[in-house]
């Protein structure tokens, strides 16, 4: 499949996970189907309980995770490739002082934006007590998952180089080795989704290796805190596994929700995220429709697991009506950074056929 629609594919999907979920976050899935009468598979205007109602979403925008995400990718067009923690932070800081989303921040990120802007150490932030130690919860949100789609779509092919990357944009907002693991499951997952052999279950391969790669970089990195909780390869493993065994879309949910959780904490959102993709067979309206409709953290959820069912089905496998109508509520220009990101991607692949001719 052409390079290009797998990697518009891949930014369309997640932002348009990302623009149904607005409607639905904090909600249980028993309140979307009564609001909604039934699953929601349309855009609608945030309601006032909702964090989007915050920005001011209109039907079809997207939240601070796909305004993450975009900003990332231009990031690395504008850097040739080179993903660095200055150009990152940099980054970061353009995406606070610019976006209209900010009013969405997670946890995480938001501690850290203004600790650098009051010219604080960002890895001194919620300490315990008088110590330097930053507290177990700090650092183990979604918020480096939810973005990381674009470092896997500049490594076509090669989880592991994707994997190293991943771990930048983790620093320092997300420098736990459980927020690193789970960054480099889904930047691996889209960079193995690229390749023409690739299948649901081999996609889920790639984003438990990545998650054991992750781990292990995140063990040698001083940057790097380790902290206790549940291991995130064990999570995708129980969320694939309980996917497969469900017979409806709401029974996946609810088994996901049940046994893995749908908050905002990284060993919940992620492994059920990827656990959605399983059960709805890579299908990219299907992921994102699960992943709105889970209830809870539900834009982040239909982010994640649309980025790796666009990256695997590409662009040709999105719905074009719902394509129009989440295109004419954004502005920003989604084809152009998918072919940035695809020419990005295209050097590194003939880079790598190169180089394992010549040995």
């Amino acid at each position: 499949m052409d390079l290009y629609d797998r990697v518009l594919g891949c930014l369309s999907t997640a932002a348009m996970g990302d623009a149904l979920g607005a409607a639905t976050e904090q909600w249980t899935t028993a309140e979307i189907y009564a609001q909604y009468h039934g699953p929601i598979r349309t855009f609608h205007k945030p309601p006032p309980d909702t964090f989007a109602a915050m920005a001011r979403n209109e039907a079809g925008e997207v939240t601070d995770d796909a305004s993450q995400m975009l900003y990332l990718a231009q990031m690395i067009i504008e850097t040739g490739g080179r993903v660095t923690e200055e150009a990152w932070i940099s980054c970061l800081l353009r995406w606070a002082a610019e976006s209209p989303k900010v009013a969405n921040m997670g946890p995480s990120t938001r501690a850290v934006i203004e600790a650098v802007r009051a010219g604080r150490d960002p890895y001194k932030v919620n300490t315990v007590g008088q110590s330097d130690r930053q507290t177990t919860h700090m650092g183990v949100t979604n918020g480096a998952a939810m973005r990381i789609a674009p470092v896997g779509l500049v490594h076509p092919g090669n989880p592991a180089e994707a994997c190293r990357d991943a771990v930048v944009t983790c620093l320092p907002a997300h420098n736990t080795q459980r927020a690193v693991s789970a960054a480099c499951a889904l930047a691996a997952g889209v960079a193995h989704a690229l390749t023409d052999d690739a299948d649901v279950f081999s996609v889920v391969r790639a984003c438990l290796d990545g998650a054991a790669l992750g781990e292990e970089l995140a063990r040698h990195d001083s940057r790097i805190r380790l902290v206790p909780g549940p291991r995130i390869e064990s999570r995708i493993e129980l969320a694939a596994t309980l996917a497969l065994k469900a017979r409806s879309r709401e029974e996946a949910m609810g088994t996901l929700e049940s046994y893995i959780g749908n908050s905002v904490e990284i060993s919940e959102s992620v492994p059920t995220a990827i656990g959605l993709f399983v059960f709805a067979r890579g299908d990219p309206l299907e992921s994102i429709v699960a992943g709105a409709n889970i209830g809870n953290d539900t834009d982040t959820i239909a982010t994640m697991a649309g980025a790796l069912a666009g990256a695997l089905r590409g662009f040709s496998r999105v719905p074009q009506d719902l394509y129009a109508v989440f295109r004419a509520a954004n502005q920003f220009d989604l084809e152009g950074i998918a072919r940035g990101l695809t020419e990005i991607a295209l050097r590194r692949r003939a880079a790598g056929t190169e180089n394992r001719t010549r040995s």
